[in-house]
């Protein structure tokens, strides 16, 4: 099988993750592979801040669980009442995707990043999993902390590390969701 395929199909959301920090080569391997995502018009409208301080992301890991009690989603709710939930999984590593708000298509464009960075990561063995509930840190003033340039907006988040667990099997895939139009 084509190695790229097999990346892909391998990619598993990991959120056990070993405390030593992944190889710098091997972050700017991932890095490299989300500034190499495809983009509206070739705007590359994103900005990546790489996270690896442990006090800032025990920080985030507080803050966004106090921002998830907030929320008057149930399942939101009940995760973050979990003593030791952490948005981060535990992972010595988070890059954030920001996207410049004035570009055609950011909020696509900075998803292909994350995408490109997260198959990139499984293809190095390390972990990886995209963090949708970082958005309740992004909403707070504690931002500011992360030093995003002006006239750009924290999308998305992905957090890498090197994984507790080797593989995972993939859940069942849906494949009845394609129609042919010849």
């Amino acid at each position: 099988m084509n190695e790229v395929v097999k990346a892909i199909k391998n990619r598993r959301s990991v959120r056990k993750y070993k405390p030593e920090q992944i190889n710098e080569d091997i972050l700017n391997t991932i890095i490299e592979a989300g500034i190499f995502a495809p983009s509206a018009h070739n705007q590359q409208p994103w900005h990546f801040t790489v996270i690896q301080n442990k006090e800032l992301l025990q920080d985030i890991n507080l803050k966004t669980r106090e921002s998830m009690l907030e929320s008057e989603v149930d399942w939101i709710q009940k995760m973050a009442s979990k003593t030791d939930f952490k948005v981060t999984y535990g992972a010595p590593t988070l890059i954030v995707v920001s996207g410049r708000k004035d570009a055609l298509a950011w909020p696509a464009d900075c998803a292909a990043a994350i995408q490109n960075m997260l198959i990139a990561a499984e293809s190095l063995n390390i972990g990886s999993v995209w963090l949708g509930l970082l958005r309740f840190y992004f909403a707070r003033e504690e931002v500011k902390a992360l030093k995003i340039p002006e006239g750009y907006e924290p999308y998305y988040g992905a957090v890498f590390g090197y994984k507790v667990l080797e593989h995972q099997q993939a859940p069942k895939r849906k494949m009845n969701v394609v129609h042919y139009i010849k």
